[in-house]
């Protein structure tokens, strides 16, 4: 069976218009507020296995963070821009730490994270369970994990 794409929705739409709309469909980066401090707070969790970016993760062990499922975008996880070189920059109480973002989490609103097991001990004894008043947000990072200031032109040397 041939699968033939329904262009009619761009009928009297300019040509130009059309291909900055195809060129522009699936990319929400604008949506992630990058450098934009939020106060909300912090659990942790300690899954191993594939996290939401499509990657092996194991929470119990590596320095890593899953955001609200408000974040994400597409339908597909694994290709969401927040799983594209974003971070997530955390302080608390004079101590702070960037984590990549692998994973998600369904029951976190927009302020909460869930930060791994030893990202949490990083900022809290673990019994505590909750992190209330933190400061985070979001940060781009190149492959070696290092910040990226915004309009700081990407290199190879920045990227590792």
């Amino acid at each position: 069976m041939r699968v033939v794409p329904n262009l009619r929705i761009l009928a009297g739409v300019p040509p130009a218009a059309a291909a900055l709309v195809a060129l522009s469909a699936g990319t929400a980066s604008a949506a992630i507020p990058v450098n934009q401090p939020m106060t909300g707070k912090a659990t942790y969790y300690n899954d191993a296995g594939y996290g939401a970016c499509g990657t092996q993760i194991n929470a119990a062990t590596q320095l890593l963070v899953a955001v609200s499922h408000t974040w994400w975008t597409t339908a597909n996880p694994n290709n969401d821009p927040v799983c594209k070189g974003i971070s997530v920059k955390v302080s608390y109480q004079g101590k702070t730490l960037t984590v990549p973002v692998k994973d998600q989490c369904p029951s976190c609103d927009a302020t909460h994270i869930d930060l791994s097991q030893p990202a949490f001990a990083r900022f809290a004894p673990l019994g505590q369970g909750v992190i209330n008043g933190l400061t985070w947000q979001f940060v781009k990072t190149g492959l070696a994990g290092q910040t990226i200031p915004i309009g700081e032109p990407v290199t190879a040397a920045t990227l590792g």
